[in-house]
C-alpha cells in the first residue's frame, strides 16, 4: 500500500505550533507513522509513495457542538418551523449536505448535540460506512428534558423522576454520549434566560450517575446562574451555552475539571441580524451586553484553568455547519485565548475530555488532519482557506468557496463578537 508523506513548512500538533523547521509527516493507512525534523522525504519514500510539501498541517477540526439535521443557513423563521414537519429523507438530505459542509472546512470529528427524529444516528451510521471521508460522528441521540420543557425537537420528556435512570439507561444503549436540557433559551428582550431549571439537583445527579454508570459522559443545555450552580453541583461534564456566568462558577469548574463550549454564534447572529427577529434597539444593546459578558468570562475562564471547548451550535438560527466553528475560534482569540489555545479547544481538548483517539502530526495518532495554504498563527483568517482535510488515511480538496458562501458576514476571525 503506498503512503502520502506531508512535509509541512510549519505546524500544529494539538498542543504546540512548530515553525523553527519543516518536518515529515508521514501517513500509513489511517495513522500517522512517523513524524520528525526536516524533510526527510527521500529518506522515508517508497516507490509509489506520494509526497507533498505544504504551507501549515494541524489536527482535523472537532465540531463540539452541532445539530446535523437543521439548516443554519435558512434564516426564515417560519421556514424553519415548517422544516420540523419534513420527510424523514429530507432531513437526511440536510445532513448530509451539512457533514460535507463540515468536512470542507476542516472538520474530522463532530459532536452531534441532539434530535428527536434520529438524524444524528442515522447518519453516524452512513459515515462510519462509507469509503468517502466524512467526518466522525458522535451522537447524542435525544437527550432528556423536564416535563414540558423547552427542547422537544432534541429531548424525551421526563414526566416521572423517579424513572430518570431507567431513560437515561435505555438512551445510553444507542447514544455516544448523554445530552441534558438543564435551562431553557435566553429571552434576549428580557436579557435573561427563560423559567426555571427543568431538574432540580438530586434529578441531574441522578442523570450524571446513570449516565456515568453506563459508560457515558454528559454534557447540558444551560444558561443562567441557577441552572448553571445545579450542572456544577452535580458533576456534569460539560457546560454547553453557559451565558450569564459568573467567577463563582467557574472556580467550581475550574476545580472539577468541567468543560464549557461558550456557543458565541447563535447569539452573534442574533445581535448582527436584529431584521430576521425583528429586534428593537433595547434589544439589541441587550444582545451585545451578554456578548460582551461571555467574552470576558471566557477569559477568566482561560485563566483559571477551565476546559474550553470549540462548539458552534450549528444549524441553529444564523449558524451554517462548518463556517461556524472557524468564526468561535475567533470569538477565543477575541477573548484574549492565544492561537495555540484556541486550536487546542478545537483539536486537542474535546478528543481527550471525551475519550477519543489523539489526531493529527502526532507519531501514533489518528490520520485526521488539515492542509492549510498559510499559517494561521501568520494570518489567522488561513483557517478558511483549506488546502486538503485528511480523514481516515484518505485526502480530500474541498471546494473552500462552498464551505463558507453562506458565512454570515465572511468577516475577519478575530472580529470582537461584541464591538
Amino acid at each position: 500500500m503506498s503512503r502520502r508523506i506531508l512535509v509541512a513548512a510549519s505546524m500544529f500538533d494539538g498542543r504546540r505550533y512548530w515553525n523553527e523547521r519543516e518536518h515529515t509527516v508521514v501517513i500509513d493507512g489511517d495513522h500517522v507513522s512517523e513524524v520528525v525534523d526536516g524533510d526527510a522525504s527521500s529518506v522515508f519514500a517508497r516507490p509509489g509513495d506520494e509526497v507533498e510539501h505544504v504551507a501549515f498541517l494541524m489536527p482535523g477540526l472537532v465540531e463540539g457542538h452541532a445539530h446535523l439535521f437543521l439548516n443554519g443557513g435558512e434564516y426564515d423563521t417560519s421556514a424553519r418551523s415548517d422544516y420540523l414537519k419534513s420527510p424523514f429523507d429530507n432531513m437526511i438530505a440536510v445532513g448530509m449536505d451539512n457533514i460535507q459542509r463540515s468536512m470542507d472546512a476542516g472538520v474530522t470529528l463532530l459532536r452531534d448535540a441532539g434530535d428527536r427524529f434520529g438524524v444524528n444516528h442515522f447518519i453516524r451510521a452512513e459515515t462510519a460506512g462509507t469509503e468517502i471521508p466524512l467526518p466522525r460522528v458522535r451522537s447524542a441521540g435525544l437527550g432528556v428534558r423536564g416535563p414540558r420543557g423547552y427542547g422537544a425537537f432534541m429531548a424525551q420528556e421526563v414526566a416521572d423522576p423517579s424513572r430518570i435512570s431507567e431513560i437515561v439507561a435505555g438512551l445510553a444503549i444507542d447514544s455516544d454520549d448523554i445530552k441534558v436540557i438543564l435551562t431553557g433559551i435566553i429571552d434576549f428582550e428580557l436579557g435573561s434566560v427563560k423559567g426555571v431549571p427543568q431538574f432540580d439537583l438530586d434529578g441531574c445527579r441522578t442523570i450524571v450517575a446513570s449516565a456515568h454508570s453506563a459508560g457515558r459522559r454528559t454534557f447540558a443545555h444551560c444558561s443562567g446562574l441557577e441552572g448553571l450552580a445545579i450542572a456544577v453541583a452535580a458533576g456534569i461534564d460539560s457546560i454547553e451555552h453557559g451565558f450569564f456566568m459568573n467567577e463563582e462558577i467557574l472556580l467550581v469548574m475550574a476545580e472539577k475539571q468541567i468543560a464549557w463550549v461558550p456557543t458565541f454564534s447563535p447569539v452573534d447572529f442574533q445581535r448582527r441580524s436584529p431584521q430576521w427577529c425583528g429586534w428593537s434597539s433595547d434589544t439589541i444593546d441587550n444582545l451585545r451586553r451578554i456578548l460582551d459578558d461571555h467574552v470576558r468570562h471566557v477569559a477568566l475562564a482561560a485563566q483559571l484553568g477551565v476546559p474550553l471547548v470549540c462548539g458552534s451550535d450549528a444549524g441553529s438560527h444564523g449558524v451554517p455547519h462548518g463556517s461556524s466553528l472557524i468564526d468561535e475560534i475567533g470569538f477565543l482569540l477575541s477573548a484574549g485565548l492565544t492561537m495555540e489555545s484556541a486550536l487546542a479547544a478545537a483539536t486537542e481538548v474535546p478528543r481527550r475530555l471525551w475519550g477519543e483517539a489523539p489526531a493529527g502530526p502526532v507519531r501514533g495518532a489518528r490520520a485526521e488532519m488539515v492542509v492549510l495554504n498559510d499559517s494561521p498563527f501568520v494570518d489567522p483568517t488561513a483557517l478558511r482557506r483549506v488546502a486538503s482535510v485528511v480523514s481516515g488515511g484518505k485526502v480530500v480538496r474541498p471546494d473552500g468557496t462552498k464551505a463558507f458562501q453562506d458565512s454570515p458576514s465572511m468577516r475577519s476571525i478575530a472580529d470582537r463578537p461584541g464591538g
